[in-house]
């Protein structure tokens, strides 16, 4: 059994919350291990209830080459037993070059490549694992057994000591509308209509990134007087404390989504040119929480793994989705 393990996962913000599971099992199951993760200083966050945790943080001046070189130097510093890629990109496999000359044991992550080529090429539809599991599988390779079957989900959060504009005493639905790409968005045509269709008995809270989004957020509270923006006036710990109080999260196939269902929230995903069986689905949610295109109308879906490289035609896929056929699924949760 390795002292000290260094995990690495760089981005993006939904896949390095897809590591929370398998790392907080690993932390339980292995308490005398050492564990660092390499990641951004504010993707760290995400893993802020898993004690005993170190950071080595990825920073801009490390995507150079020479900035990798660097920071080669400083795992080398820090001196991990074992090293185990998460993320196994062109930035990483850099990186594990010039440690190679020093540390024998790295493990790299099995993304499935060809599994997910195959079902995007209609080869194969059927659904693949997990990267939950996929995450979980390669401690295996360590004979270190990481059962997801043992994740604790995280603990709601206390958010009454601080003033909020939305009331704590009625109903949270969550609703993040936003992602990467275009073909993983809700219009905010359709979101409009979906709240209208939950009604004023409801606190609609609206999650984006500063920016370009929380332009569109404010457009959203501005119709709706029971809608409220939860973006840069909230850090990433404060926005998670408040997606622990919700009653519902209603995501895209993007992080938002992954970060309600660490706290063990009903997370209601809509999909677009993107599909649950790719393996991206929120951690331990049931089937009928994910929304899919007809696919009669779109029989190709999944066209994309990530959103990007998306045919024209499906781009608006997500769209075609009608906004009562979502707020069915929340009535049924609340």
């Amino acid at each position: 059994m390795s002292s000290h393990i260094l995990i690495i996962r760089l981005s993006a913000f939904g896949d390095v919350a897809m590591t929370v599971p398998a790392i907080s099992v690993l932390r339980d199951n292995y308490p005398g291990v050492k564990i660092t993760i390499l990641t951004t200083e504010f993707f760290s966050a995400l893993y802020n209830q898993i004690p005993n945790i170190n950071f080595l943080f990825f920073k801009p001046k490390h995507k150079s080459i020479y900035g990798l070189f660097r920071l080669s130097r400083q795992i080398s510093q820090i001196n991990p037993h074992l090293i185990i890629d998460l993320h196994d990109v062109l930035r990483t496999k850099i990186l594990r070059m010039f440690l190679a000359y020093k540390f024998n044991r790295i493990l790299v992550i099995d993304k499935g490549r060809k599994e997910k080529k195959s079902l995007i090429n209609g080869s194969i539809f059927r659904r693949l694992k997990l990267m939950h599991q996929r995450y979980a599988d390669v401690f295996s390779l360590e004979e270190m057994n990481i059962n997801l079957e043992l994740f604790k989900t995280y603990s709601k959060i206390n958010i009454n000591d601080k003033v909020h504009e939305f009331d704590l005493n009625k109903t949270l639905i969550g609703i993040a509308p936003f992602a990467g790409h275009n073909c993983k968005e809700y219009s905010l045509v359709n979101i409009l209509k979906l709240i209208d269709l939950i009604g004023p008995s409801c606190q609609i809270l609206i999650f984006g990134a500063p920016g370009e989004e929380e332009k569109k957020i404010k457009k959203i509270s501005e119709e709706k007087t029971n809608s409220y923006i939860i973006s840069s006036n909230y850090s990433l710990s404060e926005q998670m404390a408040v997606i622990s109080n919700l009653d519902v999260m209603i995501s895209m196939d993007s992080a938002n989504g992954h970060i309600a269902s660490l706290f063990g929230v009903n997370v209601i995903t809509v999909w677009g040119a993107t599909h649950p069986f790719t393996g991206y689905s929120p951690f331990n949610q049931p089937e009928k929480n994910s929304i899919i295109p007809d696919l009669k109308k779109f029989p190709k879906v999944p066209v994309t793994i990530y959103g990007s490289k998306c045919p024209k035609d499906y781009v608006n896929a997500i769209n075609s989705i009608r906004p009562e056929i979502i707020f069915k699924r929340v009535n049924e949760i609340i």
